[in-house]
């Protein structure tokens, strides 16, 4: 839009030269005094029209000098360069999209830097473990037998878990998963999963209760139950003097509808928001802290939702919806 109006105006200044130089040469022929002040006046309007296309040509380049300054800016990783929004429309418009942009990358770099730091944390905690029993049996104060090895090898487990998670969740993240779906039927894979947790549920003090109403979908099993066994781990740690474990499944709507629900330690309102974010934790969890974050994204894959309803001290329930797909659409 600035380079055509540039363009106008240099368009019209030719004409108004050569209009100019015209009606002088007309005028001269016809009155010697109005030609002379013809002449006058045509390098006044010259430069008029000059200085109005230098002013314009400024406005309209302002913005696009702005916008090269900033880029630079973020190039060189100051994620907080920002354009203001002046000139045309179109303009305003590219450098909104601009402003976004950066938001976007400096929200990013802060993810990144807060994932790294909690990262950090999480790894510390069982190299600091494993190295303060090696630096003992080297020391002679352990004895290098079972019962010192096997906490070291527990440790392990947990950097090995921590890694899987996370290598999980960036693909998810990535859109790089890979699932595997097939029809299923639902209510018997959760009441699959309960069967096997009854006797650690039982020796817990805890009652699994399970509502099963037949629903047939098509989903990767192995993902689905990964979440929903994420879920009941979470829901009997939460009971640690016993309770009641409540798994229902329901048709709903086009799809199905899974909830979880414990009588347990329940959840602080302010804590509902953040619970699906990375590394974070309960008191009573034992985990990573991206377990909820990989169900979410894993149900996200589905298609689907969780939310989740909280009150301290009575309970939580977490809620899966799923979207009903035909086997026909697999491929």
């Amino acid at each position: 839009m600035a380079l055509k109006a540039l363009m106008f105006l240099g368009f019209m200044a030719l004409i108004l030269i050569g209009l100019g130089a015209l009606v002088a040469t007309i005028f001269s022929q016809v009155n010697l005094g109005i030609g002379i002040l013809v002449v006058i006046l045509t390098p006044v309007v010259l430069a008029t029209t000059i200085g109005l296309v230098a002013r314009i040509g400024a406005r309209s380049w302002r913005p696009v000098r702005d916008l090269v300054a900033a880029a630079g800016e973020l190039a060189d990783g100051d994620y907080s360069a920002r354009v203001e929004a002046n000139g045309s429309s179109a303009t305003r418009g590219v450098v909104n999209s601009f402003n976004e942009m950066a938001s976007r990358l400096e929200s990013a770099d802060q993810q990144r830097r807060q994932l790294l730091a909690d990262l950090g944390h999480e790894l510390r905690t069982p190299l600091t473990v494993i190295r303060g029993e090696i630096e003992a049996m080297l020391d002679g104060v352990h004895t290098l037998d079972r019962d010192t090895l096997e906490p070291l090898v527990g440790e392990v487990a947990v950097m090995e878990r921590l890694l899987e998670d996370l290598r999980t969740l960036s693909l998810l993240e990535a859109g790089a998963l890979r699932l595997h779906p097939e029809p299923t039927d639902l209510s018997a894979l959760v009441s699959d999963i309960a069967d096997a947790y009854r006797r650690r549920a039982e020796e817990a003090g805890v009652e699994i209760v399970t509502n099963a109403s037949p629903v047939e979908l098509v989903l990767d099993p192995v993902r689905i139950r990964e979440v929903i066994t994420n879920l009941i781990n979470n829901a009997l740690r939460a009971m640690p003097d016993g309770g009641r474990l409540t798994l229902d499944v329901q048709p709903a709507g086009a799809g199905a509808r899974v909830q979880v629900a414990d009588t347990g330690t329940g959840i602080e309102p302010a804590d509902q928001d953040r619970m699906f974010e990375r590394f974070q934790k309960g008191s009573t969890s034992s985990g990573s802290g991206l377990g909820l974050t990989i169900s979410r994204n894993l149900i996200q894959a589905h298609g689907g939702s969780i939310s989740v309803d909280s009150t301290p001290g009575v309970g939580t329930i977490l809620t899966i919806d799923l979207e009903r797909v035909r086997p026909s659409t697999i491929t």
